[in-house]
């Protein structure tokens, strides 16, 4: 009787047929198996290629939609002085699912030697200092999606200027990130930015500067955020419903 599937028996002088690698339980029964991939060198498993974060489906029933748990990109944006990293972070912490904080401040500063620090004026190596920065954070967030970890992103974005505007953050991360504006009083921003010690503290001259730019964003159709008076488990509640009303019904920008 024939068991199909089984080798047939080996004629004598013949050299037995190559064991056969098991079938992966992803993989087709029929045809042969893929290759198989050449270990990473640190030895880890290969992870899945990130891809820009797409814009939710228009058919998602905001009813059925479950914020907490699904996969976002988000991009806390405000003056020097509004909370985001706190904000941020807190948030992250909070989530029921992975989720990762990436601030673009942190990431400028890995450059140690040649830091090209904007407090000292911009110029064309401090934006392309900022450039690379915000190019990796994209990178990241892709890649923290596409491993299922959600993340919040914050930078300083400027409505009025393209090298730092949300045009970049869209191209490096995809049309799928919620950007969010963080923006408290003036008053607020001051007090802040008092406390912060290192190259973080601007002079009160430029948080009133920063901030008055920020105003262009109460035109642009995104949703804002005064956390003039809340704390930040307050903040990271609002942000919680704007996230969820942007998954329902995505911000056009």
């Amino acid at each position: 009787m024939q068991h199909y599937g089984a080798h047939p028996p080996v004629p004598p002088g013949h050299p037995p047929h190559p064991a056969q690698p098991p079938v992966h339980p992803g993989w087709h029964a029929a045809g042969p198996p893929p290759a198989a991939q050449a270990p990473e060198p640190t030895g880890q498993l290969r992870l899945p290629p990130g891809a820009p974060v797409q814009i939710p489906a228009p058919a998602a029933d905001p009813a059925t939609l479950d914020a907490a748990h699904a996969a976002v990109a988000v991009l806390l944006i405000g003056p020097a002085g509004a909370g985001k990293t706190t904000v941020a972070r807190h948030w992250a912490d909070r989530r029921p699912v992975p989720t990762a904080h990436i601030s673009l401040d942190d990431v400028r500063e890995w450059v140690r030697a040649g830091f090209a620090d904007p407090q000292t004026g911009w110029n064309d190596q401090s934006e392309a200092q900022y450039r690379l920065a915000r190019r990796t954070c994209g990178f990241a967030a892709r890649n923290f999606l596409a491993n299922r970890i959600s993340c919040i992103l914050d930078d300083a974005v400027f409505p009025d200027r393209p090298a730092v505007g949300l045009g970049g953050w869209k191209r490096h991360v995809g049309p799928g990130l919620i950007p969010v504006v963080l923006l408290p009083g003036l008053e607020i921003v001051l007090e802040r930015n008092a406390a912060r010690s290192g190259n973080r503290r601007l002079s009160d001259e430029e948080v009133a500067r920063i901030h008055g730019r920020m105003a262009g964003w109460y035109s642009s159709g995104l949703p804002i955020l005064d956390n003039s008076r809340h704390d930040v488990e307050t903040t990271a509640r609002l942000l919680d419903e704007i996230v969820a009303r942007s998954l329902a019904s995505p911000p056009t920008w």
